[in-house]
This record gives C-alpha cells, sequence and structure tokens, in this order.
C-alpha cells in the first residue's frame, strides 16, 4: 500500500466543475501519481507510476 499522507490534491481541469463529478490528481509524491473521487476523499485512491500516468493522460488528450 502506497502512503499518501503528504498527497496535495487538485482537481482535474476536465472535470465538471460544478461540485459535481470531479477526479482528483496528487502528482506530488515521489514514484506515484494517485487520483480519486472528489466526493470521498477518504475513500480508495488508485495509483500509478508516473510513465503509466503520463500514458493514460496522452491517450485520453482531446484534440482542439
Amino acid at each position: 500500500m502506497v502512503e499518501l499522507t503528504g498527497a496535495s490534491w487538485r482537481k482535474s481541469t476536465r472535470s465538471a466543475g460544478n461540485g459535481g463529478e470531479c477526479v482528483e490528481v496528487a502528482d506530488n509524491l515521489p514514484g506515484v501519481v494517485a487520483v480519486r473521487d472528489s466526493k470521498d476523499p477518504h475513500g480508495p485512491a488508485l495509483t500509478f507510476s508516473p510513465t503509466a500516468w503520463a500514458s493514460f493522460v496522452r491517450s485520453t488528450r482531446i484534440s482542439r
């Protein structure tokens, strides 16, 4: 289990922004990127390696 005590959470720029379904990301921890549901901040978080997270973000990026 990864320790997330020092995580600095930020809302995704792609979240609705109306207090609804928001994803929060913590990318300030060494060697791990954590993702959680902002409606359940004490619930579970998914963790990824920085390389896996970067690959996910690249593959889901919307062209403008």
